[in-house]
């Protein structure tokens, strides 16, 4: 089992009401469905998780929006792999809502609170975690609209790139001056080294 490790181990972790789910990242494959596509070598299969926020519009109807997110890269979603990206990545204590896969198990949600949201039908899965899915959407236009596609072997890289832009998407200064002093506080890298520390 692999979990990509993070960017920033001292950011923090997410908290309050959470949708999880995972979505698949690479082109077509043939004769597969669901989880299984990820047996394709150009696949690769990604958790996310986002903070669910609620407001009240000029009308007073209560809301949600996407808060802040979290990605990584995953060999499958069984039980084991999803309880450690949650514990890496969620505030123990935290709500999470999520659609019926066996993965998410007591064992997996030991700490947390769990809302189930079964989902029947594959395309329906946007109407039950609408968040993580607009997520998982951008995500898929922007690797694919900007980079034209990513090998999956540096998917991981990309992913905390994304990360990063999206949950600065409203203070685009504070994004610039975040990246700034990460700058300066971390030694150059050369292009072998780079690609060294890309590799899975």
């Amino acid at each position: 089992m692999k979990l990509c490790k993070r960017s920033n181990e001292n950011r923090s972790h997410l908290s309050g009401l959470i949708e999880a789910d995972e979505t698949i990242i690479g082109g077509a494959a043939t004769r597969k469905r669901g989880r299984g596509v990820t047996a394709a070598t150009h696949k690769t299969l990604v958790i996310g998780a986002v903070e669910v926020l609620s407001y009240e519009d000029k009308k007073g109807t209560r809301c949600e929006r996407a808060g802040r997110v979290r990605l990584s890269t995953l060999d499958d979603a069984g039980e084991v792999s999803i309880r450690n990206f949650l514990t890496h990545n969620i505030e123990a204590g935290s709500t999470l809502r999520t659609d019926g896969w066996r993965g998410y198990s007591d064992a997996a949600l030991f700490g947390y609170t769990h809302r189930v949201r079964v989902v029947r039908t594959p395309e329906r899965a946007h109407r039950v975690a609408p968040h993580i899915h607009r997520v998982f959407s951008n995500l898929k236009t922007w690797l694919n609209g900007t980079h034209h596609g990513v090998e999956p072997k540096y998917l991981q890289r990309y992913l905390d790139e994304f990360v990063f832009r999206f949950n600065r998407r409203n203070t685009p200064m504070a994004a610039f001056q975040t990246l700034l002093g990460i700058s300066t506080q971390k030694a150059p890298l050369t292009l072998p080294g780079l690609v060294n520390r890309s590799q899975p």
